[in-house]
């Protein structure tokens, strides 16, 4: 945000001219802004690995809690097998707590993803109309350096060469 607010002083501080909406701006300081547009755009993606990173770990440390689940949910399930011979039940109660496992796990990523995605999303839309005002700065550019044809009116008739 802080290189749009920059590019558009820049474009409303330029000097105006007469009879158009075109403005002058310093090139060598657009050319700038540019560039350093082109660097914090690299940022904006090393941030939204962080965030992807950062899903992975969370992800990571849910399949690790799932592990340990899974484990005193074995070790449960060998008390009761033991102690009472509830086979079925303890199968049960495992499956049922590795479903919850995974299901937390899933909800996480997911999770994670879509934040990722609507990071990049808003990144997307952020450089896409930054984009669009430096090509319609460039654009104004251009035209203000085509030579300008003078016109003639549509009921004018031309002139007629004088006999001499």
């Amino acid at each position: 945000m802080f290189f749009v607010e920059r590019l558009e002083g820049m474009l409303a501080n330029g000097k105006k001219l007469p009879l158009t909406s075109n403005v002058i701006v310093d090139q060598a300081a657009a050319l700038e802004l540019i560039d350093e547009l082109r660097h914090a755009i690299p940022e904006e993606v090393q941030a939204a690995r962080r965030i992807n990173a950062e899903g992975e770990r969370i992800l990571e440390r849910a399949s690790q809690e799932a592990d340990r689940i899974i484990a005193r949910a074995n070790e449960q399930a060998a008390f009761l097998i033991d102690e009472q011979g509830l086979t079925e039940a303890a199968e049960a109660e495992s499956r049922r707590i590795i479903a919850d496992a995974d299901a937390d796990a899933l909800e996480t990523r997911r999770g994670a993803d879509e934040y990722a995605a609507e990071v990049l999303l808003g990144l997307e839309t952020e450089v896409s109309r930054v984009l669009g005002q430096i090509e319609r700065g460039i654009d104004a550019l251009h035209v203000r350096d085509e030579p300008e044809a003078p016109a003639q009116e549509a009921d004018e008739e031309p002139a007629e060469p004088v006999a001499g």
